[in-house]
């Protein structure tokens, strides 16, 4: 079977819902065993039991990946019962404004959840990784790359995100390491769904399409079609790639102007 990982243990951050969900379910359908962490231990535990009941293996852990001693402490008690071979930096929260509309505690925030986050869980996991090899997959996303109005502090956090990327991918080729980034455009998630509502009640068809046509292909994209690059890159067909950014985005870096 093409893109197999079975026997490899995969940890999702953000797995809950969205990409990260469909990336865990995507990971576990490939054979994975996988190891969900989510802020709300819930919907963390909602995705564990979708895999369960179709034969997969999952762990779901509540964890702020924000807080280092927690995210290690959660990546130790995986670790006693096996290596992880994957990393998946999916957690990340969003901010909207220019940097007038930007406060120090926007920033702390943002940078808190989409910097520190991912650099948490890569220095929990590296030390591992270092003995076996392994995969490292951190979602970035198209703002890291382009202007996107009104989107400074989240475009600042996924540019970090991109750079850490390279450094990775460079430090630790000679140990087997492959680390790459995925750069999406618009996802049609549930966080699109709340945002809509909450700031366009009563217009939310027409401005989820409007949304949808800034991508030049004229639609947003699916949590599975992200799902389904990050299985390829986690798997041995992708053994020649790292240190790259992967945009999945309808068009929108290249056609866009």
């Amino acid at each position: 079977m093409k893109f197999d990982l079975t026997n490899k243990r995969a940890l999702v951050t953000g797995g809950g819902s969205g990409i990260g969900k469909a990336i865990a379910i995507a990971l576990a359908e490939q054979g994975a065993d996988v190891h969900i962490l989510e802020q709300n231990e819930i919907p963390a535990k909602d995705t564990a039991a979708e895999i369960k009941a179709t034969g997969g293996k999952a762990g779901a852990y509540a964890c702020d990946v924000s807080d280092q001693k927690q995210v290690i402490k959660i990546v130790e008690a995986i670790k006693a019962d096996g290596a992880i071979d994957i990393l998946i930096n999916n957690a990340g929260i969003a901010h909207i404004g220019n940097v007038e509309l930007t406060t120090e505690e926007d920033i702390d925030k943002v940078y808190q959840v989409n910097i520190k986050g991912v650099y948490n869980c890569i220095y929990a996991c590296i030390k591992n990784m270092k003995d076996r090899g392994g995969v490292i997959i951190n979602m970035a996303s198209v703002a890291a790359s382009v202007g996107i109005s009104d989107r400074f502090a989240y475009s600042m956090t996924k540019g970090a995100v991109l750079t850490m990327t390279y450094s990775i991918a460079k430090d630790y080729l000679s140990y087997g390491i492959r680390c790459n980034s995925i750069s999406p455009a618009r996802v049609h998630t549930p966080f699109v769904d709340g945002y809509l509502k909450q700031n366009y009640p009563g217009m939310e068809k027409e401005m989820f399409k409007r949304l949808s046509e800034t991508q030049p292909i004229g639609r947003m994209g699916k949590p599975e079609e992200i799902a389904n690059l990050a299985v390829y890159l986690c798997s041995d067909e992708a053994s020649f790639i790292t240190g790259t950014d992967f945009p999945i985005d309808g068009g929108f870096i290249k056609l866009n102007g």
